[in-house]
């Protein structure tokens, strides 16, 4: 069984190698990595692995960035400390959702799936359709307003009147349609789970944007594509030639 791990804290990393190694000796382990750019480069230059292990948080974002741009055939078991990632694991070849820490009897258990599908030619691959039935079914709750420090006050920002977000230093900003900037605890990745991605697509690392706040694109090199929002963000706002089709679909929809 060869394995891949996607792990962006080397504790956590070494962790999980040695509860594989340890539940199942004949693991090959073909490589440990920390981002979604990592992710992309190995699976683009490598044979695909039998097993990929994953963290959704990597370190210059969400691994699901890695199997969007990447579609795989794969299994995957995910872990993540947010539970609130569980239905959107279950879209990409997910065997199991784990939780941190990780249990070894529950890693032992997903192996065990693992183990089960592989072994089955009718359980090769997932139903789609079931699971899509199953997400549209469980009425996820988009965000409707996030609350802000707005002075010596805290006020609450419906999500009609916000723009985009980005992220600067580290830290993580609204902008709204009348061109107010301000702060958010919340990271991009935590946001793409409760935003409504009919209205908010993230184009790249540092910004997700409102589908009304895109006033120009512009052909760039190698198949991608520049962006010009309103308000205007300052930025040179540039999308990947591999999230580019993505993204026209999800202007087109």
């Amino acid at each position: 069984m060869k394995v891949v791990v996607f792990e962006d804290e080397k504790l956590a990393s070494e962790r999980l190698i040695e509860l594989i190694q340890d539940l199942r000796p004949n693991a090959e382990i073909l490589a440990s990595l920390k981002s979604v750019e990592a992710g992309l480069m190995w699976l683009q230059n490598n044979e695909e692995p039998d097993l990929i292990v994953s963290d959704i948080q990597l370190l210059d974002g969400s691994s699901f960035e890695i199997f969007n741009q990447h579609p795989i055939k794969c299994p995957v078991i995910f872990t993540t400390a947010y539970d609130e990632y569980a239905i959107k694991a279950f879209q990409v070849n997910s065997v199991d959702y784990l939780l941190k820490p990780i249990q070894k009897q529950k890693l032992e258990n997903a192996l065990q799936k693992y183990d089960e599908r592989t072994s089955s030619s009718s359980s090769q691959s997932l139903d789609i359709d079931k699971i899509r039935e199953a997400i549209q079914g469980s009425n996820v709750q988009y965000k409707s307003r996030f609350l802000v420090k707005y002075g010596q006050r805290i006020k609450a920002i419906p999500v009609e009147q916000i723009a985009y977000f980005y992220s600067q230093d580290k830290l993580t900003y609204l902008v709204t349609f009348e061109g107010k900037k301000l702060p958010l605890d919340q990271t991009l990745e935590e946001l793409e789970t409760v935003l409504n991605p009919d209205n908010y697509f993230r184009v790249n690392r540092k910004f997700i944007v409102h589908f009304d706040s895109v006033s120009d694109i512009h052909p760039y090199f190698k198949g991608r594509v520049k962006l010009d929002l309103q308000p205007e963000s300052g930025e040179d706002i540039v999308i990947s030639s591999d999230k580019t089709p993505l993204f026209k679909q999800w202007l087109d929809q």
